[in-house]
């Protein structure tokens, strides 16, 4: 569900009382293990942790008029998703976070290539989610873009 947000705050508002908790304190656990360099913003209708302009100017290789995303957080029809770049990048994240994930919640893992959903508000593993929100600072994440674009 693609939002009209124009701010993260915003975003947050809108949202089911349901779910404004849970995407609350996902955004707060990611803000205070991201690297600071990346930048929060709503990023195709969501939550986005990107890349600025001022540190990567070239901006997004499939739309370079948009910053270079990292991580997003939406709420979809049925779930809380946590988008990471990072874990379709480089398989030794995924394999990482993949292993790790039944050490902090016992419910199945439900995942995509970047997608990581979460379909009850109350199995969501804050912790685990800060720890992969600081797995890669700025500068690593623009090196491992940079060494898969084909430019």
């Amino acid at each position: 569900m693609k939002s009209t947000a124009s701010t993260p705050s915003e975003y947050i508002t809108q949202l089911p009382e349901d779910r404004k908790g849970p995407l609350q304190n996902l955004r707060q656990t990611i803000l205070e293990h991201l690297d600071p360099k990346f930048q929060e913003c709503i990023s195709y209708g969501m939550l986005g942790y990107v890349v600025p302009f001022a540190v990567y100017p070239d901006g997004y290789h499939c739309n370079p008029t948009l910053p270079l995303p990292f991580m997003n957080l939406a709420s979809q029809k049925n779930f809380i998703a946590v988008y990471h770049m990072g874990m379709y990048a480089k398989k030794e994240i995924l394999n990482w976070f993949v292993a790790e994930y039944p050490n902090h919640c016992s419910a199945k893992l439900d995942m995509g290539k970047s997608c990581v959903r979460f379909k009850n508000m109350n199995d969501i593993p804050y912790a685990l989610i800060g720890q992969l929100a600081a797995k890669l600072s700025v500068d690593e994440w623009i090196s491992l873009y940079e060494s898969q674009i084909k430019r």
